[in-house]
């Protein structure tokens, strides 16, 4: 069972008058703020140090991945009870709408993208949100993108100032905190998440036989890879299968070296 909104009463809500914690919210009168398009994310304005990270793993270290990254999905039953109505899916379409505007404003690397978005359905897959309040789903944009920035950039701005776009609501930096310490506890701590951008470049050294892959093959596949995970189809397949997907999507090759690509992946993904 996934928590509850209610469950987590002690750390919510006040236990001597049973107001909410969170009653530092502000609230902008002047409506929703407007939705934004992220059909696509401008790597453009990325600097080239964002993709140093993107050196080809050894066959070791992927088969430790592999082993790992089971421990970094959301629960099994999450994308049955999201096309099951179970859970509101407008719920993570608006916290995702969030993440990927602050994205665009302070240009962060891909990978604290693909963290907020991981951060997010691990979250929302053992935890229950109410229907209908919809300050917690910004809440909990803000908090996942806070801890992703943190784990990712080197200059990371204040909590309290990630929350741009004229957002409905605006927290205090101690509601944001409390907003992030509940997350930490619900994913067990695990934050060095593994995504399909962990995984691309070793694909990609695999299929294009280079050590080192070229980095706009690179740029290429993390452009991808985030506007797949953006839906919840590829919740069905694991990070790794994502990213060999996406590498042999974006490299032209012989069928029987893409064959070969595959087995290759398969031979390590027996280690599971």
């Amino acid at each position: 069972m996934a928590e509850s909104f209610d469950s987590a009463e002690s750390n919510l809500l006040c236990s001597e008058n049973n107001s909410t914690c969170f009653d530092d919210v502000v609230v902008d009168d002047s409506g929703i703020s407007p939705s934004w398009d992220h059909t696509n994310v401008n790597l453009d304005n990325v600097g080239s140090d964002s993709f140093l990270c993107f050196v080809a793993q050894s066959e070791e270290i992927v088969k430790v991945m592999v082993e790992k990254e089971k421990d970094h999905l959301p629960r099994e039953d999450y994308l049955i009870r999201l096309r099951g109505g179970d859970l509101d899916l407008s719920v993570r379409r608006e916290a995702l709408d969030w993440i990927w505007k602050a994205h665009a404003y302070y240009g962060f690397g891909p990978l604290s993208l693909c963290l907020s978005v991981n951060y997010l359905d691990r979250f929302l897959s053992v935890f229950q949100f109410p229907r209908g309040v919809t300050w917690t789903v910004q809440l909990l944009a803000v908090a996942c993108f806070s801890l992703a920035a943190k784990m990712e950039e080197v200059k990371v701005p204040q909590s309290v100032d990630l929350q741009v776009g004229e957002p409905k609501f605006v927290f205090q930096a101690k509601t944001i905190q409390r907003m992030e310490l509940m997350i930490l506890s619900s994913l067990g701590w695990k934050m060095r998440a593994l995504t399909p951008c962990s995984f691309i470049d070793y694909f990609l050294a695999k299929i294009s036989c280079e050590k080192y892959p070229d980095k706009s093959l690179i740029a290429r596949s993390v452009q991808l890879i985030l506007n797949i995970i953006k839906g919840i189809d590829f919740l069905e397949f694991r990070s790794s299968e994502i990213a060999a997907a996406v590498a042999i999507s974006l490299k032209e090759l012989p069928t029987q070296e893409v064959d070969k690509a595959i087995t290759d992946f398969f031979i390590v993904d027996k280690v599971r």
